[in-house]
């Protein structure tokens, strides 16, 4: 989108560090809070995770200075996001409609905040358009796993479907969605139209996304199995990266 030369640093270490994060914010409450003993295959996860981070580490010291503070910053509310914070002594995900805005905030920092900034590239108007973009994308795909884990959440998270309700939730992610496809027509290279061939490509992958998510939020409901979020939902992002690939 920014036409960033190809950086494997901070690609590699998006990835990697990808890993380790969700990795530590899944397994921590089992190893740590639950007190569960160690399977076979959560060794075999820690033991990837052990590597990813140390090669989170090798793409660290790749990077630029800048990237590397902010990374850090991520890296904090990561830990912020797990660990329990004094002193109420609760993680910030279970702070009481938080959680949601982590995940959308971190989504946006390491995707587009990262490559940007390492790549020394002047920040315009199109990246916060790209960054409001991102950020109504991620909310809305959280929106489906809120609605999917309703009745296991706890009642104190004040979850957006717990405090509107699923219909409401659904017409709320349906308004953001229109809104994710109308400022695409704000981007500067939009009302340049330098190429007319790539803007339109460009246009049609992001109402195709729409789309889709949309359509996954219309089938949400409390009884779908976890599979839906978990396999199908998760692979929305792949999707459009392979469809990036393809066009």
């Amino acid at each position: 989108m920014f036409h960033i030369p190809e950086g494997d640093a901070v690609a590699n270490f998006a990835f990697f560090g990808t890993i380790v994060g969700y990795n530590f914010v899944k397994y921590d409450a089992l190893a740590r809070a639950k007190k569960i003993k160690m399977r076979k295959e959560l060794k075999a996860i820690t033991l990837f995770s052990f590597w990813s981070f140390i090669l989170v580490g090798f793409y660290f010291f790749q990077l630029e200075r800048i990237t590397q503070i902010v990374a850090i910053a991520f890296l904090s509310v990561t830990l912020l996001y797990t660990l329990p914070f004094f002193p109420n002594k609760k993680n910030a995900r279970n702070w009481a409609g938080v959680k949601i805005h982590i995940v959308a905030l971190c989504w946006v920092g390491v995707t587009l905040g990262l490559p940007i900034l390492d790549s020394g590239i002047l920040i315009s108007s199109d990246f916060y358009l790209k960054c409001l973009q991102r950020f109504i994308l991620i909310f809305v795909l959280v929106l489906i796993f809120e609605i999917i884990d309703l009745t296991n959440d706890d009642p104190h998270l004040k979850t957006v479907p717990q405090q509107i309700g699923v219909k409401r939730t659904k017409n709320l992610g349906y308004i953001l969605l229109i809104i994710f496809c109308v400022l695409e027509l704000f981007n500067s290279n939009v009302n340049g139209i330098l190429n007319l061939q790539f803007l339109s490509l460009q246009l049609l992958l992001i109402f195709a996304i729409a789309i889709l998510v949309a359509l996954f939020l219309a089938f949400a409901n409390e009884k779908r199995s976890k599979y839906y979020t978990s396999f199908w939902v998760e692979s929305i992002p792949i999707a459009w990266w392979l469809l990036l690939l393809l066009f």
